[in-house]
């Protein structure tokens, strides 16, 4: 049979090995900095745009969309040819998505620093960027199911297999955790509310984790480890085992995030159960990766591509294996919302997914440039300061979480909190949170010298654009042996069913009972809908991130009742949260939780703690506001932010949106005047106004329907 003579498109590859270099010192030196604005705060200069708030969600999406997913871009679209043995479906298809990904980035590196966020976490990018996304991603599984249907190879490797349900996952994901209300061309309300909005959110953001960070590095982890090793993958059907299974029970893990939350206890043990039998494929995949070193030991005391690859899947066995463990309750109950989080989840940034992408790029730039690594002395140098930062980051970080924990709920003997000022158990950790900061300059470090490194590397060898290749064309034929599967891979398009059907069973079990049958989240009387100057006042709060650093969930413990609501002894409800666009409830207290802040401290402390947090709490690493104090609030969006919320389901009278800013502006005054009253000169309508109203209603209204009961029972009297 003769040959077809094809080339193997590598400027794409090259491209988007670009852009991931740039972004991942971008994202890291981000990170840097809201390291270091956590126990200096002058580093947030005072300015509204580089406020902690503001850049924290910007380095996290640079880092998982811009690093990670540009280094996922360039090693599927390497990797895919090869074992497809054919180019890419089509140029343009490659370079249309290549360009509007980053297009994509720079859109989320100008808008949230702005404050236009929806505070979803990982998914905080507006309306307009969401559509783009979802255009974006069509793109690319457009190139790549294409490229599938035009293979020369009949069997897909099961680097392939990953490849599909990463895009089938994530288009599903990024649509459903999407739905929302457009208010104005920047500004949108979430279609869900309160607990469901959680539901919804964490099942999105936990497997954005598994489809987005894990699964297409499971497929590279399959292509690049054996290549480097020069190593069949060890077992074909533990390849098998691992893929099915991982998919189908990744989706049911994201309620272990809501866990002693207002979340339906049946879908906390669903989740629960789910996380811990998530251990199995998780450790199947990296025994059946480390396996593949067969034979190849000795190897990886030399070989620096190795090195990076084998710190990366120990890694991932690492973080998989903590991931269950956190999702047990009495686990759960000591490390949520406290630095233990952190570590976990920089586990699995910096080792498995920066580590293998560190391999990847030092096993490729070579072979498409036709040379060798310019120095290997620096690249080990890269390996072990890398591991340095790493062991920086996270143990000060594991021994700050279990300290946070253990002060937070430490009574004396009299059954009084030990720590009743949360800022003392904030101040405690700042060491660890310099030796975390240090682990980050380390990590920054190691990639600098990589940079470089590949720099010199590129300019010693000349690139190979096209790569010429040859294959035998695909031969259509009834059958070639083997099992079901080896069958299976045959068939693409079953593939991708199969696959879509298991990652839906999951959200579907969870979702549906959640949103219709209504005694999931019982409702309470008394809670009503924010008046305009609070709802202005909670889009502030939003637009400032306070959520990265505050949760308004306080949970079922004695602890956190005694702490947050020592009068009321009142943990949250979810019938609280009914008009909740988006929910807040966060997942880290860098401060304390304020969920039921309303009315525990006058309107001139919030002013003044606003203003200058460290003169009202000395210690205190809160950034200052100044820019609250001197913007005005927007009333032109009132009407629409009013008409947008009664469509999802806020019952706000038919005709309020015409008469709502005269309310907002009465109760402005009201508050302007209490606080002459103190001293303080305020105009009504500056948007410091607002967001006192918003935080002095919190947790009022769970109070209001205890006034309620009261009053019936002595009018009963």
């Amino acid at each position: 049979m003769e040959l077809d003579k094809f080339s193997y498109d590598n400027k794409i590859v090259k491209a988007f090995i670009i852009a991931t270099v740039i972004f991942g010192l971008v994202g890291m030196l981000v990170g840097l900095t809201i390291a270091l604005q956590l126990v200096w705060p002058v580093f947030n200069f005072e300015l509204q745009y580089t406020s902690f708030g503001r850049i924290r969600p910007l380095h996290t999406n640079a880092v998982i969309f811009a690093f990670v997913g540009n280094a996922m871009f360039a090693g599927v679209y390497y990797s895919m040819q090869r074992l497809l043995k054919t180019r890419m479906f089509s140029d343009t298809l490659s370079w249309i998505h290549f360009w509007l990904w980053q297009l994509i980035i720079l859109a989320a590196a100008i808008t949230l620093p702005l404050g236009l966020t929806t505070s979803k976490e990982y998914a905080e990018l507006e309306w307009p960027i969401d559509i783009a996304i979802t255009l974006i991603w069509v793109v690319f599984g457009w190139n790549m199911i294409g490229t599938i249907l035009n293979r020369r190879e009949k069997h897909m490797y099961v680097a392939i297999w990953f490849y599909i349900a990463t895009f089938v996952t994530v288009a599903v994901l990024h649509i459903v955790n999407s739905f929302e209300m457009p208010v104005s061309l920047f500004k949108s309300y979430s279609w869900y509310a309160g607990v469901q909005d959680a539901l919804v959110q964490w099942w999105y953001g936990h497997n954005a984790v598994a489809f987005f960070l894990t699964t297409p590095y499971l497929g590279m982890m399959y292509y690049f480890l054996p290549k480097a090793a020069n190593r069949p993958v060890y077992s074909y059907r533990l390849s098998i085992i691992h893929f099915w299974s991982l998919i189908f029970i990744y989706i049911w893990a994201g309620p272990h995030h809501l866990l002693y939350s207002t979340l339906p206890d049946w879908a906390q043990s669903l989740g629960t159960v789910f996380s811990v039998m998530l251990i199995a494929p998780s450790w199947g995949g990296m025994l059946n990766g480390l396996m593949t070193l067969r034979g190849a030991w000795d190897r990886v005391r030399e070989d620096v591509v190795l090195k990076f690859m084998v710190v990366a899947v120990t890694a991932y066995g690492m973080a998989t294996l903590e991931g269950p463990l956190l999702s047990l309750k009495n686990v759960n109950a000591i490390a949520h919302f406290t630095d233990w989080i952190v570590a976990h989840v920089h586990v699995g940034g910096l080792g498995w997914n920066g580590f293998l992408i560190f391999g990847m790029l030092y096993w490729l730039v070579p072979r498409m440039w036709n040379t060798k690594i310019w120095s290997n002395k620096l690249a080990n140098f890269h390996f072990w300061i890398g591991t340095l930062g790493i062991i920086f980051y996270a143990l000060p970080m594991y021994i700050s979480g279990v300290t946070q924990s253990l002060m937070w709920k430490e009574f004396n003997p009299e059954g009084f909190l030990v720590y009743k000022n949360f800022l003392e158990t904030t101040v405690q950790i700042l060491p660890m949170h310099m030796l975390r900061a240090f682990g980050g300059l380390l990590y920054l470090t190691g990639a600098i010298v990589m940079t470089y490194n590949l720099v010199k590397t590129a300019y010693a060898g000349s690139f190979i654009a096209n790569e010429a290749a040859e294959a035998a064309p695909l031969v259509k034929t009834e059958s070639s042996g083997g099992g079901w599967h080896h069958w299976l891979e045959s068939k693409p398009v079953l593939f991708s069913a199969l696959a879509l059907v298991s990652i839906l069973i999951g959200g579907i079990v969870e979702m549906v009972p959640t949103f219709l049958i209504k005694s999931n989240v019982p409702t309470i009387s008394s809670v009503k809908p924010y008046t305009p100057l609070e709802l202005h006042g909670r889009d502030i709060y939003i637009r400032e991130g306070c959520v990265s650093c505050h949760s308004q969930l306080v949970r079922p413990f004695r602890s956190e009742v005694e702490r947050y609501d020592p009068l009321g002894g009142e943990y949250s409800k979810s019938g609280e949260y009914v008009y909740d666009h988006p929910f807040l409830w966060g997942s880290k207290r860098t401060g304390p939780d304020l969920h039921r802040l309303g009315g525990k401290y006058s309107d001139s402390w919030h002013y003044n703690h606003m203003l200058a947090p460290d003169a009202v709490s000395t210690g205190s690493i809160m950034p200052a506001y100044p820019w609250l104090f001197e913007q005005v609030i927007d009333k032109s969006t009132t009407a629409s932010k009013i008409k947008a919320l009664r469509t999802i389901g806020v019952p706000y009278e038919e005709g309020y949106e015409s008469r709502a800013n005269d309310d907002l502006d009465m109760q402005a005054r009201r508050m302007a005047e209490n606080l002459q009253l103190e001293g303080i000169e305020v105009e009504p309508d500056a948007e410091i106004i607002a967001l006192i109203a918003y935080l002095q209603r919190l947790g009022k209204d769970i109070k209001a329907s205890k006034t309620a009961d009261n009053n019936l029972s002595t009018g009963n009297q």
